[in-house]
């Protein structure tokens, strides 16, 4: 038996350890354990905090989906405060929200997780002229046409195509070629490049793969351009409570949202589908192919057994969520669990997630293997109700900055373990695809909105591709990966949709995008809750915040990552990210590229789950940005 230890398995915000226990003789993993090795302090910073300056703080819990945690937050105060939003301000947000979405899971395949599937090293032995071939091929094959329905056109043709000629590719495979005959592999080093399974593609696959990925570094940045003219900037865009800071008119030329502003977010929509529809799909479906071909559907662990999705795009305004508006007008009603999809549709089971399922004990988050401690006789906690009192007890051997191996049968993880009715369940775009197909089939979805009809035809063509049902390909690391892919594919729809619906409504003469009602503090109860949900790149998020007296008394995030990445619960078992390593088969135990591929088709990002300190646990800096007092640094 070999005891593996990846530390740290993550290729952006390295918080992450897992270990896992191989039988050398099988390559079946026979235990693991994942674990956040940072704190995650931003809940105490909350304490006593303007709860309408929330979102500003809480998005810094993260450098990649700020908006996503901004938009929780707002989504919370307005819930506790009984705000409801303008037309444009919900359209706006949702704008944001499938921005950063189509932004997200492009970076995620090409730069954080395509190095786990094709080599820099391999394309050195491709063809350039059959490579020009296969892009062709793969753009004739793998494109799936699915648009929104009734959507504008305002481009006479697409201006972002991959490129298909020998001398390109020629290019590339010589830019490539240097770099590695330098011996400095830089953003292409410490990888497994002699592991067998950089073998199952060709090389002309390795070559096209590695320049796209070139070509996205540059091309990510202009996606998120919408967040700019809505949001002031991004990373960290700005919101207010009660909509938008972002005043509208078509008459004014320094206006933030004009005619010539509004032109350019559709510029960023438009590059969104262009890129998603010539590059992304036809890349992964070629790589997915060819695994699936292989016989490669392990890996797919909690999404056999249980999912979770909260639903996402509100189509126009609601009263609330804890009063249930939210649910009643959701474009993707995927807001339930489905248990036992692994067992094939007849077996599995889908409940409906509702209000009373976000607002009382049915979430709850244990502490059981986690590096906090709840007070005497509490063993779950409702976020409402949620304590954030850490203390770490150290690893089972090794010092506090050396771990060797961590307590299993302790405490293991900064994260702790959120539970739906005492169950883990895994989130993400493999749920809500999971959740809406179980749906359908069952005929829970007898009228399927635009978007939730595209999911199922997506589904559909990728299985036609495959040559397997969705039940079986789904639930698998390929299924992880690829319903990333389909679920850029329909943001970027999602995007378009609410951008002429946005279009619509100014051209009405409606440019109201708050509503300032409450944002007097004496307006508001003198105690009240909210929450705010929200379906984030990597699955189900909800902020919950409990205000007294004017300030935030209690705040609390179940993130993503928690979710997927949490440490098992004594009564409930493992969470997402230990079982789909348990279910996945390892050739060489001292370079496990099994492990790291399934765990990073999660795209886990920790910075959420986490936060940081330095090796002994001191404070280091202390950074006022207070406008009036000036920037002072505390050492």
């Amino acid at each position: 038996m070999k005891h593996v230890v990846v530390d740290p398995i993550t290729r952006i915000e390295g918080h992450l350890r897992v270990e896992v226990q191989v039988d050398e003789a099988t390559g079946k993993v026979t235990d693991a354990i994942s674990s956040g090795t940072a704190w995650r302090g931003l809940e105490l910073v909350m304490k006593d905090r303007d709860p309408r300056d929330a979102w500003a703080y809480i998005q810094r819990i993260c450098g990649v989906c700020t908006t996503a945690h901004a938009l929780g937050s707002v989504r919370a105060v307005e819930d506790a405060l009984g705000i409801a939003i303008p037309k444009n301000a919900n359209y706006i947000r949702n704008i944001m929200a499938a921005t950063l979405t189509v932004q997200d899971h492009i970076v995620h395949f090409y730069h954080l997780h395509a190095l786990d599937w094709v080599s820099p090293v391999e394309a050195l032995a491709a063809d350039a002229i059959a490579t020009a071939n296969l892009q062709n091929t793969l753009l004739g094959a793998y494109k799936l046409p699915f648009r929104a329905p009734n959507t504008s056109t305002t481009e006479a043709y697409e201006h972002d195509f991959p490129a298909a000629t020998p001398q390109y590719f020629e290019q590339i495979k010589g830019k490539v070629k240097a770099i590695v005959e330098s011996g400095q592999l830089g953003i292409f080093s410490a990888n497994w490049w002699d592991h067998p399974d950089y073998k199952l593609l060709p090389p002309e696959v390795h070559l096209l793969a590695v320049a796209h990925y070139l070509e996205m570094l540059d091309k990510q940045r202009e996606l998120v351009t919408p967040h700019v003219i809505f949001g002031g900037k991004n990373p960290h865009p700005h919101y207010v409570v009660g909509g938008m800071p972002c005043s509208i008119s078509l008459d004014d030329g320094n206006a933030p949202v004009n005619t010539a502003r509004l032109e350019i977010v559709d510029r960023a929509i438009n590059m969104g589908r262009s890129l998603v529809n010539n590059y992304y799909l036809p890349d992964l479906l070629a790589i997915g192919a060819a695994y699936v071909k292989a016989g490669r559907v392990d890996g797919g662990g909690m999404a056999k057994t249980c999912v979770l999705g909260y639903g996402s795009y509100p189509i126009e305004g609601y009263t609330g969520t804890s009063d249930g508006g939210f649910f009643k007008n959701l474009l993707i009603r995927c807001n339930g669990v489905v248990e036992d999809f692994g067992k094939g549709l007849a077996a599995a089971k889908f409940t409906e997630v509702t209000a009373e399922d976000v607002t009382t004990e049915n979430i709850t988050e244990s502490v059981d293997h986690a590096w906090y401690e709840y007070p005497a006789g509490k063993k779950d906690l409702h976020p409402w109700e949620g304590v954030t009192a850490p203390k770490f007890t150290g690893p089972k051997e090794g010092t506090e900055t050396n771990w060797k191996a961590l307590n299993e049968s302790g405490k293991y993880s900064w994260l702790k373990t959120p539970k739906w009715k005492g169950k883990l369940c895994e989130v993400g775009p493999l749920a809500r695809y999971i959740i809406i197909y179980t749906k359908a089939k069952k005929g829970l979805l007898p009228e399927p909105s635009w978007a939730e009809q595209m999911m199922l035809d997506q589904l559909d063509a990728v299985s036609k591709v495959l040559g397997l049902a969705p039940e079986v390909w789904l639930p698998t690391m390929v299924g992880r990966t690829a319903a990333r892919a389909l679920d850029a594919q329909l943001n970027a729809e999602i995007n378009k949709f609410f951008f002429d619906k946005l279009i619509a409504n100014i051209k009405s003469g409606d440019t109201k995008v708050a509503n300032s009602d409450k944002w007097d503090i004496n307006t508001w109860p003198k105690e009240c809750k909210g929450v705010g949900i929200y379906e984030a790149p990597r699955g189900a998020l909800s902020h919950y915040i409990h205000i007294k007296d004017g300030k935030t008394f209690n705040y609390q995030c179940i993130v993503p990552t928690t979710w997927n990445a949490c440490p098992r619960d004594d009564n409930a078992g493992n969470g997402a990210y230990e079982m789909a390593m348990k279910d996945t088969q390892v050739k060489v135990p001292d370079k496990p590229l099994e492990i790291v591929k399934v765990v990073r088709s999660f795209d886990p990002c920790m910075a959420c789950a986490t936060h940081m300190f330095n090796a002994k646990g001191e404070k280091i800096n202390v950074i006022t940005t207070d406008p009036y007092s000036g920037t002072r640094v505390d050492k």
